[in-house]
């Protein structure tokens, strides 16, 4: 009995047909990038206190300065909390994390990270690097060193070394 199926014994069929093509073959066009894609996200940055430094780190970093209000319609729904490392900067900057947490932020918003804003020159007191941990146990926690130059208004310089992360986060940087 023969059939038209082309098998040789012992081999398994190929998956499809057999196609030859002539000439030349152009790749397919990619797609122009979207207007986004090479673009830095842009940020909100949302003080959870008096002096949290938001205007500063707006100036240094870009984005969105709100001050201590929610962002507009208009504004990048990107949230950064900014605080001071002190313990009242601390607990307001948790209490903030809990609106989000709680789903008592206004609608569209997305909170990306908390930003720390040394509130003096050196290292934290143990009680507060603890509350530091339990901030950055729910959500990403970038810290800023205390910077001389910033306290005088010169904000010409390059960011600290130590804020790499948050340079990279949002795509600018002085």
């Amino acid at each position: 009995m023969r059939t038209d199926m082309h098998v040789q014994q012992g081999r398994r069929p190929e998956s499809g047909p057999e196609i030859w093509i002539r000439g030349p073959v152009a790749l397919p066009e990619e797609p122009p990038p979207s207007p986004a894609a090479g673009a830095p996200r842009r940020f909100s940055w949302v003080g959870t206190h008096g002096g949290a430094g938001v205007s500063t780190l707006a100036a240094v970093y870009g984005g969105h300065d709100c001050g201590h209000n929610w962002p507009g319609p208009a504004d990048p729904p990107s949230v950064l909390l900014v605080a001071r490392t002190h313990a009242s900067g601390l607990a307001a900057a948790l209490g903030a994390v809990e609106v989000f947490r709680r789903g008592e932020a206004p609608h569209g918003l997305d909170l990306d990270a908390v930003v720390l804003v040394a509130d003096a020159p050196g290292r934290l007191p143990r009680p507060l690097v603890e509350r530091v941990k339990v901030i950055e146990s729910v959500i990403d926690v970038y810290r800023v060193p205390w910077v001389p130059a910033w306290r005088l208004g010169d904000l010409s310089g390059q960011p600290p070394r130590e804020t790499d992360a948050l340079t990279r986060l949002t795509g600018r940087g002085r």
